[in-house]
């Protein structure tokens, strides 16, 4: 199978010289030391602090699934706007509510700087929601008129992230980390009624660098409970590709680093026929996805285009770990995403 070169997490993710470190880390960047990052423009020639502060973008998502529901919650700063929503989906009723924010330039809102530590919110009491990192480890709070949260997500001993930056279009660079099958401490209310946590799981993604103008990307993310135990799976296809990619399987909190994965859909089908393939050259990872709900929206705001769909569905097909280990998956939870950002 498939071995990827590690290396320990830097503390600062620009080293002295004002450039990136780049591949995959084990552990967590304490900072982003987004001060010391030389940037140069196309044309070789240094960047106007204009272009640095607009240029760099960053987002944030929780995943958090129960017997009964499923809860995305995304915060996200693109310098120009800041937005974030938060969805309660109902599984067994295949319903689907929202709640949305759209702030302009950085007023009322927050955004962690570092991806070890911090503090990001959105909203006002009865609908608000943050994220809080303390030592890497994810506190999530939501206040909204149908969900109340205070929950800590928690890691397998020993379970490493997936943490790495890549190089972006001709002069960016991308940081992603994200850490699936998370187990959840705490409370959760939804629709005035406590849920239980003991099956609950997780994950979450911090994503921030310089990235392309015209962005896209196609991702596949699963937190359940099979077999073999507890999994995690983060598959992508769009951003980090230059020389490594995000794709990585936990069993048990195990991580096993994976190589590309190629998506194939019908963009234009409806959801009801909405089926993907998700699979790797070396067989890998062969799984098919059906669709049945959808959370989207369009934004055409001249300077800045947001076209997103993320789909909850079912996964069927197979995993082979790095070790030869083979997992049949029957019909698990998950979510997909097909997203394209001008920003």
């Amino acid at each position: 199978m498939l071995t990827i070169a590690t290396q320990i997490a830097p503390d600062s993710l620009i080293s002295p010289n004002g450039l990136p470190h780049f591949g995959h880390f084990d552990g967590i960047v304490n900072s982003l030391g987004l001060a010391h990052f030389t940037y140069f423009d196309t044309m070789d020639k240094p960047a106007s602090k204009w272009a640095k502060h607009f240029d760099y973008k960053q987002f944030q998502f929780v995943s958090l699934v129960t017997p009964r529901y499923v809860i995305g919650i995304a915060l996200a700063d693109i310098a120009y706007l800041g937005s974030a929503f938060c969805y309660l989906y109902d599984i067994k009723a295949n319903s689907l509510t929202q709640l949305d924010w759209l702030k302009p330039l950085r007023l009322g809102y927050d955004m962690a700087p570092s991806p070890a530590a911090g503090i990001s919110g959105i909203g006002r009491k009865g609908a608000q929601l943050s994220f809080e990192i303390i030592e890497g480890v994810w506190r999530l709070v939501i206040d909204t008129p149908n969900i109340q949260a205070d929950v800590t997500l928690h890691p397998a001993p020993l379970s490493l992230p997936m943490a790495m930056c890549t190089p972006t279009g001709y002069n960016g660079w991308t940081y992603t980390q994200k850490h699936n099958g998370l187990t959840v401490k705490g409370r959760l209310t939804v629709a005035h009624e406590p849920q239980p946590l003991n099956q609950a799981l997780a994950g979450y993604d911090f994503s921030a660098g310089y990235m392309c103008r015209d962005t896209s990307w196609r991702w596949a993310s699963i937190n359940a409970q099979i077999e073999e135990g507890i999994m995690g799976l983060n598959l992508a296809a769009g951003v980090n590709e230059t020389g490594a990619t995000e794709n990585v399987f936990w069993i048990n909190g195990e991580r096993h680093l994976l190589g590309p994965v190629q998506f194939e859909f019908d963009r234009h089908a409806t959801l009801g026929t909405k089926v993907w393939r998700a699979y790797s050259q070396n067989g890998q990872v062969d799984l098919q996805f059906s669709a049945r709900n959808c959370r989207q929206e369009k934004r055409n705001l001249w300077v800045i285009k947001s076209n997103f769909r993320q789909y909850l569905g079912h996964f069927s097909g197979t995993i082979i770990d790095n070790q030869g280990r083979r997992y049949q998956l029957n019909h698990v939870l998950g979510l997909t995403e097909d997203h394209y950002a001008r920003w």
